[in-house]
């Protein structure tokens, strides 16, 4: 009999997830042994780690597509990252797959993000390259760096080996999606993220854009308008295709048809939003010039900043996580003159 509430759950899962499913008791581990817990599983723990986190937190301040919106029903980077999450929970569930496992990878999978977005990323990308063109700054990366060295003190979250695998390497960037399995993903369920992210931020950053009258809806691709008419239906049908496909195999895949709508979805807003927002909102290469102002004051006079935080590296952690309001504001301390008295 088990003598924890712990042991009840995984016993569970070993019963009713899916064979393909990756089960807590099945864990790697950590990097540093620790004592299981006597009511929640390893990827519980994982999920409630980084939930409580400062990183995650810092998320709610953070850019997702549109700078400083006057408006307060825009998604931000915390919002982007509770909607992944719900979608790729929604998708575990229903492919009984682990559930707590793809909630952690999902919480985890955009702490590493700069204040203002993909301009700050780009930002930063572009001052490491200035110094090493073989350097780069990808987020991705840097929220394993978060999770592993910067939270808690500068000793981590000592996370499980699980849910690193998933968050690292998760974004796509531009490039189509396509059937993961066992061959091109840790698990699953870091599957399920992956394309969960993509289901997400396509459709609420259409939903915002819409919202702005960047774009309207009358004028999309009949390939898009046929998922249907409302932001919800979208992305039901998404999911709805995604399982229908995905059940009961081991990989995570899309129809053909589905998949080809996902891709004509991406591009368009690539073409009509993403590439041409920094082109009629001025404000983008401002944002990128605070970053980049930063990074080279620090680069300069690396004494300024807080303790534990040096050299290029410390540079990087310090800046980039940072919110936008606090990179405006720390930016104005050190650049903008202020009132004699």
């Amino acid at each position: 009999m088990p003598t924890h509430i712990r042991q009840r759950i995984e016993e569970t899962e070993l019963a009713i997830l899916s064979e393909y499913a990756t089960k807590a008791c099945e864990s790697r581990g950590r990097n540093r042994e620790e004592e299981p817990d006597p009511i929640r599983t390893c990827f519980q723990r994982d999920r409630d780690r980084i939930l409580h986190s400062k990183s995650f937190r810092r998320l709610k301040r953070k850019t997702q597509v549109f700078i400083d919106p006057s408006g307060d029903h825009y998604r931000t980077r915390l919002t982007h990252t509770l909607e992944v999450a719900q979608i790729a929970r929604t998708i575990s569930r229903a492919l009984r797959l682990n559930e707590d496992l793809t909630e952690a990878i999902a919480l985890g999978h955009d702490v590493g993000h700069t204040p203002f977005g993909h301009a700050g990323e780009a930002a930063m990308d572009e001052c490491l390259k200035k110094l090493d063109p073989s350097a780069k700054f990808r987020h991705y990366e840097q929220s394993l760096r978060v999770l592993t060295v910067l939270e808690n003190e500068g000793s981590g979250l000592n996370l499980t080996f699980e849910t690193l695998d998933g968050i690292g390497g998760h974004s796509k960037g531009r490039s189509d999606l396509s059937d993961y399995d066992g061959n091109n993903c840790p698990s699953l369920e870091a599957a399920v993220v992956r394309v969960a992210d993509r289901v997400a931020y396509l459709n609420h950053d259409l939903d915002d854009a819409v919202r702005a009258d960047w774009l309207r809806l009358e004028d999309l691709p009949v390939e898009i308008a046929r998922l249907g008419e409302s932001h919800g239906k979208r992305i039901g049908a998404m999911v709805f295709d995604l399982i229908e496909n995905s059940f009961n195999t081991p990989s995570v895949r899309f129809s053909s048809g589905m998949l080809s709508a996902l891709n004509t979805m991406k591009e368009y807003l690539f073409d009509h939003l993403y590439l041409e927002y920094p082109k009629r909102f001025p404000d983008i290469d401002k944002a990128k010039g605070v970053v980049r102002s930063l990074f080279n004051h620090y680069m300069e006079n690396p004494e300024q900043m807080p303790g534990g935080f040096s050299g290029v590296q410390g540079a990087v952690d310090y800046i980039s996580g940072m919110t936008d309001r606090y990179a405006i504001s720390v930016y104005e301390e050190l650049f903008l003159p202020t009132a004699w008295s």
